[in-house]
């Protein structure tokens, strides 16, 4: 998940013209650990539907769908709370404005790529379904 957000927090800095400096280092910080844990609670929820015997696809269909509300929660109450900060025009806004440029450009791109790319890597990189077997009885 961390290129997701590196992706959205230099595309923020980049369209909005502000330079990266040391606030806007701290919000990429902050930026990662939320974009890892939106990756995880997906990821690990997925994976319990697996160890629960779901096969693949139906795992990534559901678990994406049931994850889905818990990561947009994530973002958007971050996304919300810096929106502000990142509209101010008083004294010292303009030391801190970076800081919520690169967070809020993060979350918009790596939310949405987790909730579109994420799903695509999991079946490509996760181990395959196991074939169908039938109980076979020792031979006698």
């Amino acid at each position: 998940n961390l290129p997701f957000a590196l992706i959205g927090g230099i595309a923020a800095l980049w369209l909005t013209g502000e330079y990266l400096s040391v606030p806007a280092s701290v919000g990429f910080i902050n930026l990662f650990g939320v974009a890892v844990l939106n990756g995880i609670v997906l990821v690990s929820y997925i994976n319990k539907l697996r160890d629960e015997g779901m096969n693949q696809s139906e795992a990534v269909v559901i678990g994406c769908a049931r994850r889905l509300r818990p990561v947009l929660m994530t973002a958007v109450v971050a996304l919300l709370g810096l929106l502000p900060l990142a509209l101010s025009h008083g004294i010292g806004s303009e030391v801190q404005r970076p800081l919520a440029i690169v967070v809020i450009g993060g979350l918009v791109s790596s939310t949405l790529l987790t909730l579109i790319v994420l799903p695509v890597l999991y079946q490509w990189f996760d181990r395959p379904d196991k074939p169908a077997t039938l109980e076979e009885e020792p031979a006698r």
